[in-house]
């Protein structure tokens, strides 16, 4: 079956030429725009030797050419990898070998570090009014050089259209091979259950390089024909501004973006054309969620589940009447989910019964990258195995209770440590709060929570273990709590609780 994923913005773009289809700082651009610039630019990937299979790496921050440059690579067949503008030379090299990228789009203030990592052609995105970039490189403007727009190349649905990097947390970063129609699927099924419409402006201040990004605000927004509203990086007064110019509807984040939010100066704001949240990257702590709609009485956030493998939403919360706090909702249309044992046996329902989820369905990467006894081991029986440990009640929604590296197990028993965040996140004085193990002769592993504070409040660390041991069995509270000033965050805003043990 030939389907190729562009599809998206071109049948868009007949539908509404002319309506916007993403703002930022320099301006609104319309579908039309958008169309034929990226066809340019796959002419001129065509024009460079480019053949349909062949990678592209894309190293941007959420500026309109990063849309230029995925649709391109998308129209000549081509297989995107994107790339965090963060990463140093060596990891630069890393993805760029492994993926064997022939060409590498980066931005200005990554290319210093591109170029001691690249071989191959090299192009730069400047901002506006400068046009600084090291030698040897060439200036991204080059690439709309061609008149012709180009047609969309026929490619297979299930030929990979992005190759996605994890994030590494055990061993190499794998590049997970996300196709044209998991991902088309992901985004029509995830737009349905948002209720996403035509009219809606949507929140970009997930990078676009990261699969809640790119599935869930771009390739949904295009799809179904609205707009996005693009913020660089993840600064509050920044992401004010764009939910209040651009009249955002929809508002994607990981937990850390509600909570900015949350604690931000709201005066003299307008933020009601807000009539959804999505969250979803890591677990809302129930107690934010329900500050954050007493704060925001017009929303209603709604929390899923998905990883990079999966082109972001496996299970959601479809409604403020179905949800269920705390939990990732059910599996999406077309997605099966179970728990499973150490053995991949089936678990039945329970709290009591948490397990490793597995997957199968429209939603599921082809494989990793070049790793086929790696793909062979996370598809095992037909599934593939998450790394993520929860349960399901009797009504079929799903809990999840840590990632298996993150479990800590104290003298033999399980503590998994959103219980215990669940826990300091109730604490008065606590603003934000991730629970680590660490290395105990005695023990094998003893509980430690880094927390930051609420402006000013304060606490006693006796005190904060006195609260949790109230709330929690003896093996599970914490016996240090470690104050810090801001707890370290990747480039989603995700706690990186890697960092806290190192």
């Amino acid at each position: 079956m030939s389907f190729n994923l562009a599809t998206i913005l071109r049948e868009s773009r007949r539908a509404h030429p002319h309506q916007p289809l993403c703002h930022d700082r320099t301006g609104t651009f319309t579908y039309e725009q958008v169309d034929d610039l990226s066809g340019r630019v796959a002419t001129s990937l065509r024009d460079l030797g480019l053949k349909p299979g062949d990678r592209v790496a894309v190293q941007l921050p959420n500026v309109p050419e990063f849309l230029y440059c995925y649709f391109a690579i998308l129209k000549a067949g081509l297989i995107m990898v994107p790339l965090n503008p963060l990463l140093r030379a060596a990891e630069i090299a890393y993805h760029l070998s492994d993926s064997g990228a022939k060409v590498l789009i980066t931005f200005e203030s990554c290319a210093a570090q591109a170029v001691l990592a690249a071989t191959m052609t090299t192009f730069v995105v400047n901002t506006p009014g400068t046009d600084t970039r090291p030698e040897a490189t060439l200036p991204f403007d080059d690439l709309y050089a061609a008149e012709d727009t180009g047609e969309i190349e026929p490619t297979r649905a299930d030929d990979p259209a992005v190759l996605l990097y994890t994030s590494g947390t055990t061993g190499h970063p794998k590049g997970a091979e996300l196709t044209h129609f998991q991902l088309y699927m992901n985004c029509t099924v995830s737009g349905e259950l948002f209720g996403f419409r035509p009219d809606d402006v949507e929140l970009a201040v997930l990078p676009l390089f990261h699969v809640f990004g790119l599935s869930s605000v771009l390739n949904m927004a295009v799809r179904f024909g609205g707009a996005i509203a693009l913020v660089p990086r993840f600064d509050i007064a920044l992401v004010l501004d764009a939910l209040e110019v651009h009249r955002c509807t929809v508002l994607a984040g990981v937990p850390t973006v509600y909570f900015g939010l949350l604690r931000a100066d709201l005066t003299n704001r307008d933020l009601s054309a807000v009539r959804i949240g999505v969250s979803g990257g890591a677990a809302m702590p129930g107690e934010i969620l329900r500050e954050f709609e007493e704060k925001f009485p017009g929303v209603v956030i709604l929390e899923g589940y998905g990883l990079s493998e999966s082109a972001s939403t496996t299970t959601f919360n479809i409604s403020a009447a179905q949800r269920k706090t705390g939990s990732i909702g059910k599996p999406i249309w077309g997605v099966e989910t179970m728990i499973v044992d150490e053995d991949d046996r089936p678990l039945p329902p329970g709290a009591d019964q948490v397990g490793e989820i597995v997957i199968r369905g429209h939603n599921i990467m082809r494989g990793y990258w070049n790793r086929p006894a790696e793909t062979a081991e996370a598809f095992r029986g037909g599934w593939f195995h998450s790394g993520d440990l929860g349960y399901a009640d009797d009504d079929g929604y799903l809990f999840v209770v840590d990632r298996k590296k993150d479990l800590i197990i104290r003298g033999g028993y399980n503590v998994y440590p959103r219980e215990v965040e669940e826990v300091l996140y109730t604490h008065p004085a606590i603003a934000e709060a991730a629970v680590i193990g660490r290395p105990d002769e005695r023990l094998g592993e003893e509980v430690v929570a880094c927390v930051t504070f609420k402006p000013g409040t304060t606490a006693a660390a006796e005190d904060v273990i006195a609260f949790c041991r109230e709330q929690l069995a003896a093996y599970k509270y914490p016996r240090e709590i470690r104050v810090l000033d801001a707890l370290p965050v990747g480039p989603t805003g995700k706690i990186l609780k890697k960092a806290l043990r190192t």
